[in-house]
C-alpha cells in the first residue's frame, strides 16, 4: 500500500471527509501500489470534471479541459493538490510552475498554443 497526501481546495473540500476546513481539506488516502490519479479520484468519489488545476509534488499535471494525468502513477507519500474549477491560480505559482512531462506533451499538441503557464517579458 501507498499513502497519498491529498489537498482539496475550494468546493472540492467537501471530499475531505472529517478533515475539512473552510475552503480546503487535507486527507491521507491509502491506495494499492501502482495506483493512478484515476484511482485516487475513485477513492475520493470525486468526478474528474469537478477539478481544475492539479499538482502532483508541485508539478502541474492538469488544468480545466486538459487532464492527461488520469493514468499518472502515484508513489508513496506523493502530495496531490486538487483545485476546484472556480479556484484562482495559486499565488505561490504566480511566476510559473514546473510542469509534469505528460502535461507538457499534452500542451505541445495544442496547435493554438493558447495555454501558457508563464510568460516572458
Amino acid at each position: 500500500m501507498i499513502t497519498i497526501d491529498v489537498w482539496l481546495y475550494g468546493n472540492l473540500s467537501e471530499y475531505g471527509g472529517e478533515n475539512t476546513s473552510p475552503g480546503f481539506a487535507n486527507r491521507k488516502v491509502d491506495l494499492p501500489e501502482g495506483a493512478t490519479i484515476q484511482d485516487l479520484l475513485d477513492a475520493l468519489r470525486m468526478p474528474t470534471e469537478e477539478r481544475g488545476i492539479t499538482f502532483v509534488n508541485g508539478n502541474l499535471t492538469a488544468m480545466p479541459g486538459k487532464q492527461p494525468d488520469l493514468d499518472h502513477r502515484l508513489s508513496d507519500h506523493d502530495r496531490v493538490a486538487f483545485f476546484h474549477l472556480r479556484s484562482m491560480w495559486p499565488y505561490q505559482y504566480r511566476q510559473g510552475a514546473a510542469i509534469a512531462e505528460s502535461f507538457d506533451r499534452e500542451l505541445g499538441k495544442d496547435q493554438r498554443q493558447g495555454i501558457h503557464h508563464s510568460y516572458e517579458t
